[in-house]
């Protein structure tokens, strides 16, 4: 440990990722047209991407 730094949890947080099936059941269950649920699934996809976090904050939705 390198000050107040632990490097585990870094690893931890980048390492830690939700599975797929998440993603299919709210794909599946989430009411709307298929666009919608695409557009959703890509945008909350590259919010996690784009933050580096494993949540994009929408919960229930496509793609979180």
């Amino acid at each position: 440990m390198v000050g107040n730094v632990d490097p585990r949890a870094e690893e931890d947080r980048i390492m830690a990722r939700p599975s797929g099936f998440p993603f299919f059941t709210n794909f599946a269950t989430y009411d709307a047209p298929f666009a919608t649920k695409v557009r959703l699934a890509l945008a909350n996809n590259w919010r996690k991407i784009r933050t580096g976090s494993s949540c994009c904050g929408n919960l229930g939705q496509p793609g979180c």
